[in-house]
């Protein structure tokens, strides 16, 4: 006899991703926060064209942001999965939505009050990315979350290709603190949208220690081989690649070419790149899909390599349309196994181990390469960062259940 869980799964399995509202309604809340965090330094950055904030304001209020996205993380790991993926992303999309406002308001008179507010939506974007992850599993069926996870990274990756259009052409008409307040409309979206979820797991807790229910989630992770290769191997390249790139690509736009427009060409190429790559993902699916994912994650070796030597401009863009294509061959994949192979209740915590080192590691990343580039130089910390972007996944292969992203036979 069918239970009520089993007639929703089989319903969700023949019902199309599109004409499914929960599903809708997931991707409709994933993609607000998704808009909602990228807009913010943008707008910020806005704010210092206008005479709003200063450059070290600048700064302060993006790290600020950083530690609490940092923070967050982790805590609300367990919480999603003590509790609720749905209340989870509920109380965190408030969370940011209420601060937008008081940042709006302070910008321009109060450093601290921007900043706690800034700390603030930070600790809300961090609380819904390892709750959104889950509930992803609650939502869609097991054989649909690959081309789930594919259509919410391509509506992200269109977002931010015509985001910063639509950003700068809004601010001739409104002011900043106006676009503030919009994103925290966004992040209200974000809050409100989402369904609840078929088969929520509860996680049974013996008491209100968060640490210790987070290292059970460290140990559910270190079940899984694969998982704890794959991310090694994503932390590597995002804290030497991302970082060397992201340091060295406007000096070579300047200094090697004479302008920004390869800087701005190359951020462009990366997101077409990457919308290519996840429209490949959602419907091809290769035997040794671990093995292709990491293949994928060593197309960003391309982008250092690229910058080593005096080329044509037309290599490096290429170079980072092939890594864009490779980053989503990665994601999709790996979002999707670690949402198959994890036990459901520890599932949240697990995505938040993830999130917190791929993202943790990328400012002691970018901290480190300006310092190295003085004392070494430009060609060597780039020498070493494209080998580190090859060798890491192919270290990961190497482990035996990488091969298809699983531990079963």
């Amino acid at each position: 006899m069918r239970t009520h869980d089993d007639a929703v799964e089989i319903h969700s399995m023949s019902t199309p991703l599109l004409r499914s509202s929960p599903f809708v309604r997931l991707w409709t809340g994933t993609m607000a926060s998704g808009v909602a965090t990228w807009a913010l330094p943008f707008i910020l950055g806005l704010a210092v064209l206008d005479r709003s904030l200063t450059g070290v304001q600048l700064g302060v209020l993006l790290a600020t942001r950083t530690v609490g996205f940092l923070a967050a993380v982790p805590v609300s790991g367990v919480l999603a999965d003590r509790y609720s993926r749905r209340k989870t992303v509920l109380w965190s999309g408030l969370m940011a939505a209420f601060v937008a406002p008081v940042m709006a308001m302070s910008l321009d008179r109060s450093l601290l009050l921007a900043a706690a507010a800034a700390f603030v939506m930070g600790a809300g974007q961090g609380a819904c990315r390892p709750a959104f992850q889950a509930l992803t599993a609650e939502v869609v069926a097991e054989p649909q979350r690959q081309q789930a996870n594919a259509a919410i990274t391509l509506a992200v990756r269109v977002t931010t290709l015509v985001a910063p259009t639509l950003t700068a052409l809004l601010a001739v008409v409104f002011s900043t603190p106006v676009l503030l307040w919009g994103v925290g409309a966004l992040w209200l979206v974000a809050a409100l949208a989402p369904p609840a979820g078929a088969n929520s797991p509860v996680q049974p807790t013996t008491g209100p220690n968060i640490l210790a229910e987070f290292a059970d989630g460290v140990r559910e992770a270190r079940r899984h081989p694969w998982f704890v290769a794959g991310l090694a191997s994503l932390t590597a390249v995002i804290a030497t690649g991302y970082s060397a790139t992201f340091v060295v690509l406007p000096l070579v736009s300047r200094d090697r070419y004479g302008s920004e427009a390869l800087l701005a060409a190359a951020m462009t190429t990366y997101t077409i790149g990457a919308l290519a790559g996840a429209m490949i993902i959602a419907r091809w699916r290769p035997r040794a899909q671990g093995w292709s994912a990491l293949a994928g994650l060593s197309f960003y070796g391309l982008v250092p390599l690229s910058l080593l030597l005096p080329v044509h401009p037309g290599l490096i863009l290429a170079a980072y349309v092939l890594a864009g294509i490779g980053i989503e061959l990665f994601n999709v994949p790996w979002f999707t196994a670690t949402q198959r192979e994890v036990e459901p209740t520890k599932l949240a915590r697990v995505s938040s181990l993830d999130f917190l080192l791929s993202y943790g590691f990328a400012p002691v990343g970018l901290a480190l390469i300006a310092p190295a580039i003085n004392q070494f130089g430009a060609t060597a910390v780039l020498a070493v960062c494209a080998m580190v972007c090859f060798a890491a996944p192919a270290a990961a292969a190497v482990v035996p259940s990488s091969r298809g992203f699983t531990v079963r036979r």
